[in-house]
């Protein structure tokens, strides 16, 4: 087995704010969601099915081999933090994520669980960076729960709005919004929260909408 490590010079930490990182995660998912709504489901799934096989087996090879783990980590260098050096990348559990609840929960679930992903956390780190004064798990602040709750009610309302769901629009938003913070927040066996966040979110989220009578307003898979 070939060593595997690689040296943290250059890399961004995970208490840097790493904009870089933060636009790419948002684009990156959002482009999913994109697809998530407006591709057949067939499809969708197809090609985060590609995603995953063009991308998880490598990021796997790379933990036993020395170069070619040194050449990829410089190739995105612009977007990895010095923790993923010589671990998975987060991209490894955000794409395992997104498969595991599209396989499961309804498709308007999916949709508000990318949304989050892609907007809340991002968001939730960088206040939590700029300004987290007051610590509740580890590097997660109050700040930045407040910032995901807030960016996690208003995508969750638009959303419905725009799906013509007006009825306990404001409180099931409301409500959404804490859904999406807590599992922002809460660690789970030190999984990655690209992994969590969006596992978190869906099984809040359907609780909320089988409780407000929600299901039926989305098609089926």
């Amino acid at each position: 087995m070939t060593e595997t490590n690689v040296t943290h010079s250059g890399f961004k930490n995970r208490s840097d704010l790493h904009v870089a990182r933060k636009v790419w995660h948002m684009a990156g998912v959002f482009a999913i969601f994109t697809g998530w709504i407006f591709l057949p489901y067939w499809l969708a799934m197809t090609i985060l099915g590609l995603l995953w096989v063009m991308f998880v087996p490598v990021d796997i090879i790379r933990q036993n081999n020395k170069l070619v783990n040194k050449n990829l980590t410089q190739m995105f260098r612009p977007i990895m933090r010095s923790s993923e050096l010589n671990r998975l990348a987060g991209t490894t559990y955000l794409l395992t994520g997104v498969i595991l609840i599209a396989l499961i929960f309804n498709r308007g679930i999916v949709s508000i669980s990318l949304l989050f992903l892609a907007f809340a956390d991002p968001l939730a780190s960088y206040i939590g960076i700029k300004y987290g004064k007051d610590k509740i798990f580890g590097h997660k602040s109050v700040q930045g729960f407040m910032a995901a709750f807030v960016v996690c009610a208003t995508v969750c309302y638009f959303f419905l709005s725009y799906n013509h769901i007006t009825q306990h629009l404001i409180i099931a938003s409301l409500l959404a919004g804490m859904v999406g913070a807590v599992s922002e927040l809460i660690p789970l066996a030190k999984l990655d929260d690209n992994f969590t966040m969006p596992v978190l979110s869906s099984v809040g989220l359907s609780i909320l909408f089988y409780f407000f009578g929600f299901y039926s307003f989305f098609p089926p898979l």
